[in-house]
C-alpha cells in the first residue's frame, strides 16, 4: 500500500506546485469541455444548440445526487495509507481522462441523429457526473488537509487558480489553431477529420500526468479528528445544517452566477470572433493576454490584497469592475476586434481576482460550518459547492445553446445574418455583465464571512483542537 512519507514535512512550495497541477489536470478536461464541447456537438455532429443546452441541465439534476453521494463517501470512508483525499487522485485519474476522450469521437458524424444524441448523453454523463465528480470533490476538499492556516489556504487557492489559468492558456491559445481553418471563400470553419478526437486524446494524457504530479507532491498533514458522533448524523440533518448556513448559500449563489458569466464568455468567444469579427485568431489572442494579466498582475496580488482588505471585500470590488466594463462594451457595440479584446481583458481583472481566492472561501465556509455545528464535513460541503459550480456551467451552456436557437444561428452557414451577429454580440456582453452584478450583490448582502469573521472562526477552531 502507498503511504505518505512526507507527513511531517512543513507546508511549502512542494505543496503549492503540487496543488496547482491538480487543477491543471482538472481543467485539461473541464475547460476543454466548457470551451469547445458545444462547438463539437453543434458544428461537428450537427446537434441543435437547444438540444445541447437541455443535456447540460439534465446532467445537473444527475449531479445533484452524484456530487453529494461522492462527498458523503469521502467524509465517511476511513483514510487510506496515502491520505483521506490524495488516494482518489490515484484511483480516478485514468477513468476521468478516458471518459473525456470518449466525448469527442468524430467517427459519430456518420451516425443517425438518434444515435448521436444517445452517444452525447451517455458519454457526457459518464465524464461529468461520475468520473470528474469522483476526482474533483476529493481534490477540492484536500486543501483543508494540507494546511490549517488561513493565509496558506489562500496561497493554495491562488496556485490552484494559476493551474486553471495555465490550462486555459494551453487550451485557449493552442486549440483554436488546430480546430479552425478557412474555407475556399476565406470564412472561418471548424476543421474536419479526426482533429477533435486527436486533440481530446492529447489533453486526456496531459490530465493524467498532472494528476500524478499533484499526487506525488502534496502532503496531507492536518488530521481531522474522528467525530464519534458523525455516524449518527444523517444526510437529512447534514443538509438541514448546510442550507441554514448563510456562508454556504452566499458562496453557492455567487458561484452559480460567476460560472454562468465566465463560461458564457468562453462559449460565445467561439462564435463572436469567427462569425462577428471574422477572425478566429481572436480566441487565442484573448486567452493569451487575459492569462498573462492573471499571472503577472492578479495572482501576485491575491494574498496581500486578501490579507489587507479581506477576500469578500476585495471580490465584491472585482465583480463590480467586471460588470461595469462588460456593460460599457454592450452599449458601445464595438466593431473593432482589438478594442473589444482590450476591454474584455480589463473586465477579466475583477473576475480573475475572485477566481484566485474563491477556493480559500470554500475552506472558510467549511470552517464556519464546523464552528456552528461541531461536525466537520469537508467532502459533503465541497460537494454541494461543486454541484453549484456545475449548475453555473450548465446555465452557461444552456443559455449559450438556447441563445443560438433564439437568434437563429445556423451552424451549417458560412456567413450569419446581421440580426444573428447582433444577437451574438449582446449575448457575449450584457448577459455576463448582469451575472457579474448579481455575484457582487450575493457576496455583499448574503455571504457573511468578512475578514473579521474568518479570523474569529480560525481562532475558535484552533482553540478547540488544543483540547
Amino acid at each position: 500500500m502507498r503511504t505518505n512519507n512526507n507527513a511531517n514535512a512543513p507546508f511549502g512550495m512542494r505543496d503549492k506546485i503540487g496543488y496547482m497541477f491538480g487543477d491543471f489536470g482538472n481543467d485539461f478536461t473541464f475547460i476543454f469541455a466548457s470551451s469547445f464541447l458545444m462547438v463539437f456537438y453543434t458544428k461537428v455532429l450537427g446537434i441543435s444548440g437547444g438540444m445541447v443546452g437541455t443535456l447540460f441541465l439534465v446532467a445537473r439534476f444527475v449531479d445533484a445526487f452524484t456530487d453529494v453521494t461522492m462527498g458523503r463517501i469521502v467524509d465517511r470512508m476511513p483514510p487510506a495509507p496515502d491520505g483521506k483525499f490524495r488516494c482518489w487522485l490515484r484511483r480516478m485519474c485514468g477513468p476521468v481522462a478516458l471518459s473525456s476522450f470518449l466525448m469527442y469521437q468524430t467517427a459519430m458524424t456518420g451516425a443517425s441523429m438518434t444515435w448521436k444524441i444517445i452517444y452525447m448523453y451517455v458519454t457526457y454523463l459518464l465524464w461529468g457526473s461520475v468520473f470528474y465528480t469522483s476526482i474533483n470533490i476529493p481534490y477540492g476538499s484536500m486543501a483543508s488537509a494540507i494546511t490549517a492556516e488561513s493565509d496558506e489556504r489562500t496561497v493554495l487557492s491562488t496556485f490552484r487558480s494559476i493551474g486553471a489559468t495555465l490550462a486555459g492558456l494551453v487550451i485557449g491559445v493552442v486549440t483554436p489553431l488546430f480546430l479552425y481553418t478557412k474555407d475556399a471563400n476565406g470564412n472561418q470553419v471548424v476543421r474536419g477529420g479526426a482533429t477533435f478526437t486527436i486533440v481530446a486524446g492529447v489533453f486526456s494524457v496531459c490530465a493524467v500526468i498532472c494528476y500524478i504530479v499533484c499526487y506525488r507532491l502534496t502532503t496531507e498533514r492536518v488530521a481531522v479528528e474522528k467525530d464519534v458522533d458523525a455516524k449518527d448524523v444523517t444526510l437529512a440533518a447534514t443538509f438541514t445544517a448546510i442550507f441554514k448556513s448563510r456562508a454556504l448559500l452566499g458562496i453557492i449563489s455567487a458561484a452559480i452566477f460567476l460560472l454562468l458569466s465566465q463560461l458564457l464568455i468562453t462559449t460565445m468567444n467561439n462564435y463572436i470572433y469567427p462569425d462577428y469579427f471574422g477572425n478566429a485568431g481572436g480566441i487565442s489572442i484573448f486567452t493569451l493576454l487575459s492569462t498573462a494579466l492573471m499571472l503577472v498582475v492578479v495572482a501576485p496580488l491575491g494574498v496581500p490584497i486578501s490579507r489587507r482588505f479581506g477576500k469578500k471585500e476585495a471580490s465584491v470590488a472585482g465583480m463590480l469592475l467586471s460588470g461595469v466594463v462588460f456593460t460599457l462594451m454592450y452599449f458601445l457595440h464595438l466593431r473593432n476586434m482589438w478594442l473589444f479584446l482590450g476591454l474584455s481583458i480589463i473586465g477579466y481583472l475583477g473576475l480573475g481576482f475572485f477566481n484566485t481566492v474563491i477556493w480559500a472561501n470554500i475552506t472558510d465556509v467549511i470552517d464556519d460550518q464546523e464552528v456552528v455545528t461541531g461536525h466537520r464535513e469537508d467532502g459533503t460541503v465541497y460537494a454541494v459547492y461543486s454541484f453549484a459550480r456545475k449548475v453555473g456551467q450548465a446555465l452557461a451552456g444552456g443559455v449559450g445553446g438556447w441563445a443560438l436557437e433564439v437568434i437563429g444561428y445556423e451552424s451549417a452557414a458560412a456567413v450569419q445574418t446581421g440580426a444573428v451577429l447582433n444577437g451574438l454580440y449582446a449575448t457575449a456582453t450584457i448577459v455576463p455583465a448582469i451575472g457579474f452584478f448579481v455575484v457582487a450583490v450575493m457576496l455583499w448582502f448574503v455571504y457573511p464571512l468578512n475578514k473579521t469573521k474568518v479570523e474569529e472562526n480560525a481562532a475558535i477552531l484552533k482553540n478547540r483542537r488544543k483540547h
